[in-house]
């Protein structure tokens, strides 16, 4: 076998952990093969490889338990993510990838549910086909997943219409679930690898009677990307938060976009979604081992509206972008995050300490400006297989860390976190 040959089936084989949430994995390209869960091999051209990701946090937040005005802190134990990751090659250009996502565990109770279901048709570095349910192109965070962003709550933004469903218990029609849909996205890459890109269509907002997409208009999505300096070893169409070091030095920046007609709103008063955005990573390996990553994103949500906004009564009101069902409208407005870490080399114990700063503001049109701080540090075991993380924030941006949230009053509150995120 060939050295392509043979990387191109390392590729293949750590595809077991792609996977997202809120939601979503991704990013395994630098995870050595080995480690990508268990591979059983059938032929020279057929094999099928198995793996598990959990997720687990301990948080408590002030002010947000006992009566309206208390001093109490609320803790909760939280199990985040429960994942079940199976990839096969059937043929040397057909892949399948199958995973599973526990759904709402952290309510204590929850089912397992389909994350991904794909079709793979993988041709050359060019050209790729995948169709089934799978990630919508987006920014590099909703690329990440839980699993592969740097730090262990990196979704801080208004979500997009894929991620609404499930994640906010949204009644009537749905528009995907852990930041998948169904549809077909064509990949690929040119100048040795150092631009990506990726275009998708998807269903996206339901069609039917009665609902806001009564005609049945598709979303589509796209993803382009640069490598400026090495180029990042992650599978498909994916992303990584940080690689460690092992991609080298890296500067990559990429553009993306989502637009539906009719993908928000009510029968009566439909309204065109419209995502825009680009994202920024950074990582530089210095000689002493230590490793300086930097992330930034900025999103553009915007609505427009062909019949007026949506009233309270209106058939199958659909929110987007984040929010609570009540909501008759959709996010509108822009948000921004970034954070900035540095990866200690010399070891300590079983593992490296990852000491960070992350910044989020969300800007409403029309509503509150929000805000979070967050600084913490991440025991590193083995990369993002095995990872510690002790983490404060503070600001009002959802009372006490998380999502945006419509409702907060603007108080500022302060959270105290730690999450164990474990993988094979």
């Amino acid at each position: 076998m060939s050295d392509s040959s043979k990387k191109s089936a390392g590729r293949r084989r750590v595809a077991v952990w792609s996977a997202f949430g809120l939601a979503m994995a991704a990013a395994a390209g630098h995870v050595p093969a080995a480690l990508a869960g268990a591979t059983f091999k059938i032929d020279d051209t057929k094999w099928v490889s198995v793996g598990a990701g959990l997720r687990t946090s301990f948080g408590a937040s002030e002010d947000t338990a006992g009566r309206p005005g208390g001093e109490k802190w609320a803790t909760d134990f939280n199990l985040n993510n429960l994942r079940l990751y199976m990839n096969a090659q059937l043929h040397k250009y057909i892949k399948l990838e199958f995973n599973t996502e526990c759904a709402n565990c952290f309510e204590g109770g929850g089912e397992m549910r389909i994350l991904d279901g794909i079709a793979k048709f993988e041709f050359n570095d060019y050209a790729n086909v995948w169709a089934g349910r799978q990630l919508v192109p987006e920014g590099r965070i909703e690329m990440n997943g839980p699993f592969y962003s740097a730090t262990f709550e990196p979704f801080k933004t208004p979500f997009e219409p894929s991620d609404s469903s499930i994640a906010h218990y949204l009644p009537g029609p749905d528009a995907g679930t852990f930041g998948r849909d169904e549809g077909v996205n064509i990949w690929g890459a040119a100048f040795d690898g150092h631009l990506k890109y990726v275009f998708g269509a998807f269903e996206g907002l339901n069609h039917g009677s009665g609902t806001a997409n009564a005609d049945g208009n598709l979303l589509y999505a796209t993803r382009i990307a640069y490598n400026i300096l090495n180029v990042e070893k992650a599978p498909g169409y994916y992303t990584g938060g940080t690689a460690y070091g092992a991609d080298g030095d890296v500067l990559t920046v990429a553009g993306f976009g989502q637009y539906q007609e009719d993908g928000t709103g009510s029968f009566e008063h439909p309204g065109n979604v419209l995502l825009v955005g680009g994202d920024a990573k950074f990582e530089k390996v210095f000689g002493n081992g230590g490793v300086l990553t930097a992330n930034g994103e900025y999103k553009h949500f915007g609505i427009s509206y062909s019949n007026g906004t949506p009233l309270p009564g209106d058939t199958n009101n659909f929110t987007v972008g984040g929010g609570a069902g009540g909501l008759a409208r959709g996010f509108e407005g822009d948000a921004v995050t970034g954070n900035l870490l540095y990866l200690i080399p010399a070891k300590i114990g079983i593992g490296q300490f990852q000491p960070y700063v992350m910044y989020t503001e969300v800007m409403s049109e029309g509503g509150m400006d929000q805000s979070e701080y967050e600084g913490g540090v991440n025991y590193i075991i083995d990369g993002h297989n095995a990872r510690i993380s002790l983490l404060w924030q503070g600001g009002d941006l959802s009372g006490g860390g998380g999502i945006w949230n419509p409702t907060a009053n603007g108080n500022f509150v302060n959270a105290i976190k730690l999450g164990v995120q474990l993988q094979i």
